[in-house]
């Protein structure tokens, strides 16, 4: 797999990531929630000022600078390592993994370099609702309670102080446990409870694919011979 091709399948996963973001934070209040494939996928709009299923270094102001910038580091390291990756032969799923963990980082430190400078903040608010359709949100929430696009640097943070905005969220079983479970005996229990976005999904299927393959894939292409002349 070439270098170039890598580059464009980043880039598209930026994409889709940004777009998916963008519309939620200027459509969604937050804490919105709605339905759109029965009960099990819903698009839940949070933010938070962490990591990858909102897994936090510390609650202060500079935890989140020390993750923007280890993130931003962390992006132009991993761009010179893919590219050696490429360069020295290793396969295509290697590369394909190397390039999904690459966009899902850089798609999460776009929200935390510049969303702060942009938007308008989005705090939790008492008008998001529970929604059986988009359609249905949009005729009944608040508007002004919406995010909208700033002049730059007149948003609701600085630099590397932006929230990550997540959405994505699958509580494939909503139930409760039942009386007979030692601890959890008559508690709800949902699963999967963590809510993300397109860049957090990247990055773990980046991880877990080279995790569970890493044998076979993280070995370089072996050359084919080159046929004998013929005399």
């Amino acid at each position: 797999m070439k270098y170039r091709s890598a580059i464009l399948l980043i880039l598209l996963i930026i994409v889709l990531d940004q777009v998916m973001k963008i519309y939620i934070k200027t459509h969604f209040v937050n804490g919105d929630d709605v339905k759109i494939l029965g009960g099990w996928f819903r698009l839940h709009f949070i933010e938070n000022e962490g990591m990858a299923y909102g897994l936090k270094i510390s609650e202060s102001v500079i935890g989140k600078l020390i993750l923007s910038t280890f993130r931003l580091i962390a992006v132009i390291f991993g761009f010179y390592l893919l590219k050696q990756l490429v360069q020295k032969g290793y396969k295509t799923g290697v590369i394909i993994c190397g390039s999904l963990i690459l966009a899902g980082a850089m798609g999460n430190l776009i929200d935390s370099l510049f969303y702060g400078e942009i938007f308008s903040d989005s705090p939790y608010s008492c008008f998001s609702g529970y929604y059986e359709s988009l359609s249905s949100m949009m005729a009944n929430h608040n508007r002004d309670a919406v995010a909208h696009f700033t002049s730059y640097g007149h948003g609701y943070g600085k630099f590397l102080q932006g929230k990550v905005v997540d959405m994505l969220y699958f509580p494939l079983v909503d139930t409760t446990m039942p009386k007979w479970v030692p601890f959890l005996g008559g508690k709800p229990f949902v699963f999967f409870e963590p809510v993300f976005n397109i860049a957090d999904a990247a990055i773990s299927v980046g991880v877990v694919v080279l995790v569970l393959f890493q044998k076979s894939l993280l070995t370089k292409k072996t050359p084919v011979p080159e046929a004998a002349p013929q005399i």
